[in-house]
């Protein structure tokens, strides 16, 4: 019975019943509505939290560089959701990092701008926060971890309760974590890096940044985990997979007037 149910269950949480703008089989069971409310709250909380930046350069270049990569959302993924607004907020930290929630909230550090140092490789950023907003990343990281803990529950109310089950517990748990909530959480990274480089492409900034990007990155950022047990590709990953779809790109970002944002 037990391990009909965990059959069960893990075919539920793998299946997908809908596609990403990639073509990926996708399991978001939250409603959108619902999301935008989480990314929301979660936003004006950092906002109240760290301060913004008052840069006004700083913040017009990424004001300028996030309506370019918007404006061609549409063309290139058309018929895909979006928000109703966005909202990117430049905060002065010096990480260099930036992030995405849902409801079309991307927040960018201060510090990023000394890694990304010319707008094309900002774009990469941009785009590839903006990707993560578009194909639902949020929603479907929240039901897979929504069903992990519904399967490890459903092994406890079907165990004995014994040490033996507790030792079973523990071991599904680490390895639905390491077998499907890490996996997917790169998953959802490469297919960003992805969107986001056809997006900088069709938005007139130059591809071939993306890559040195990457570079910059691992030059600021030294050692990094191992990529199986890591939620992020490490960098060499990711720059294969971008220069393997660089040629297409490039050919995109050909049929466009470069992009213009240097203040």
């Amino acid at each position: 019975m037990l391990i009909r149910l965990l059959i069960i269950a893990a075919s539920l949480l793998v299946s997908g019943c809908d596609k990403t703008p990639t073509g990926r089989d996708q399991l978001a069971l939250i409603p959108p509505s619902m999301m935008a409310q989480f990314g929301s709250q979660a936003f004006l909380q950092m906002q109240q939290q760290i301060p913004v930046s008052q840069d006004a350069d700083s913040n017009a270049r990424v004001q300028c560089i996030a309506r370019e990569i918007l404006l061609v959302v549409g063309d290139r993924f058309p018929g895909i959701p979006m928000p109703e607004t966005w909202e990117i907020v430049l905060f002065d930290d010096p990480t260099p990092n930036a992030f995405a929630l849902p409801g079309g909230k991307i927040g960018v550090n201060q510090g990023l701008l000394k890694v990304a140092v010319n707008d094309a490789q900002l774009a990469a950023v941009i785009g590839h926060e903006v990707a993560h907003v578009l194909a639902q990343h949020g929603n479907e990281r929240l039901t897979q971890e929504l069903g992990i803990k519904a399967l490890l529950l459903l092994v406890g109310l079907f165990s004995e309760g014994d040490a033996d089950s507790e030792r079973i517990i523990q071991a599904l748990g680490l390895g639905a974590h390491l077998g499907i909530a890490l996996p997917f959480s790169r998953a959802h990274e490469e297919e960003a890096d992805v969107m986001g480089l056809e997006l900088m492409a069709s938005a007139g900034f130059d591809p071939r940044e993306s890559t040195q990007l990457w570079r910059n990155m691992a030059a600021a950022g030294g050692g990094q985990p191992l990529e199986f047990l890591s939620t992020h590709p490490n960098h060499e990953s990711r720059i294969e997979e971008l220069q393997a779809r660089m040629n297409e790109a490039f050919q995109r970002y050909q049929k466009r007037p470069p992009a213009t944002c240097n203040q």
